[in-house]
């Protein structure tokens, strides 16, 4: 091993569709990090860092100045523009850095990221210790997640979007980028069930990506971290659907993209952040969540619920009909206490979105 090779930090990007378990398993690493000298770069896709904040206001062992924050979710138009800055960013404090940990947004591309470890510029210095995807069990058992069958007619059914990766080609484009695959939650379907979707998975990737059950994150830390796969160097082998269908012109990141995303998987999936001030406890917010997502096309939600006497503030998680909600620490003084959320989901609108959650507040209270 060479000088320079020994001094690289090596950084574990973890990706995975929207509500797979990605935080989840950040907060074990960082509560379990055994001495290691963590930071953290969330990437998600939302102008509220919902994630970054979630992190931040749990005792992750992590101080908040170590938690960075990107804006967009779209890491293949971004990494240029904000991801290269903040990593030389880190760079400058790397005798204080042991690992990073970078969780992409669930509609990120991995495949730039990790080449963009290739740039002269962080190649002498960062490694790509490992891509962790995060599966969601119970959504591959039931078809939540990527039997979308809907979403991608409506692609098809478009000239303009003909070019579009659909869910499932997202989905298996992280797979395609996976030295390791965590399927979560699998707790909640039977043992028959999970083995035939751990079976499919193993189907889709190399007989060598290993594939582990995780429940909540209860991963030794130790299985995640210090795997040494080096992926920049073999990112090229990787396949990608998304890069298959622009095969047709110059993808490389020296060209400028900067916000208008000629690729447009970000147009017709799009993220709301919406404030509710309807009087509301959190069964009676979490009901009308969960009626909502039957109504409309959302892939997830998350947010913080204000309740009202109480010194605590609510967290509030969900994915298709599964949500949970929890205490999570004080509101801190001069905080806004507030029910904010942010909505991922297909061609949302605002104020139809507000309208239909207050409606349903109102009939319940």
């Amino acid at each position: 091993m060479t000088t320079s090779t020994f001094k690289k930090i090596p950084v574990t990007i973890i990706t995975g569709f929207l509500g797979s378990g990605k935080t989840t398993l950040i907060h074990q690493i960082a509560r379990n990090a055994d001495g290691r000298r963590l930071a953290i770069i969330v990437n998600e896709f939302g102008e509220l860092g919902m994630d970054g904040e979630i992190l931040k206001g749990n005792d992750c062992g992590c101080e908040e100045e170590n938690i960075l924050e990107l804006s967009n979710g779209c890491l293949c138009c971004t990494v240029q523009e904000e991801f290269l800055p903040t990593m030389l960013q880190l760079m400058e404090r790397k005798d204080q850095i042991d690992h990073i940990i970078i969780e992409t947004s669930g509609l990120a591309l991995p495949k730039p990221l990790v080449r963009a470890f290739n740039w002269p510029d962080l190649k002498p210095q960062i490694t790509v210790d490992a891509v962790v995807t995060v599966v969601d069990s119970v959504g591959q058992a039931t078809g939540e997640i990527c039997d979308r069958a809907k979403v991608q007619e409506q692609r098809l059914a478009d000239d303009s979007l003909d070019h579009e990766s659909s869910i499932e080609e997202l989905f298996e484009d992280q797979l395609s980028c996976a030295d390791l695959i965590i399927m979560t939650k699998s707790d909640l379907i039977e043992e028959t069930q999970f083995n035939e979707v751990r079976t499919i998975i193993q189907k889709k990737v190399d007989d060598n990506i290993k594939i582990i059950s995780g429940v909540k994150g209860d991963i030794p830390v130790d299985v995640l971290l210090g795997l040494n796969m080096k992926s920049e160097d073999f990112i090229e082998e990787k396949h990608s659907h998304h890069e298959a269908h622009h095969h047709h012109h110059d993808h490389d990141h020296d060209h400028h993209h900067h916000h208008h995303h000629e690729h447009d998987h970000d147009e017709t999936i799009n993220s709301l952040v919406l404030e509710i001030k309807a009087p509301h406890t959190p069964k009676q917010l979490v009901k009308a969540l969960g009626e909502l997502v039957a109504e409309f096309e959302i892939y997830r939600i998350k947010g913080i619920i204000h309740v009202p006497n109480k010194p605590m503030r609510m967290i509030v998680q969900g994915v298709a009909n599964r949500f949970e909600n929890y205490f999570d620490r004080k509101w801190k003084e001069g905080e806004l206490k507030a029910t904010r959320l942010v909505i991922i989901g297909e061609k949302l609108e605002e104020t139809t979105l507000m309208n239909a959650i207050e409606n349903k507040l109102t009939v319940t209270v």
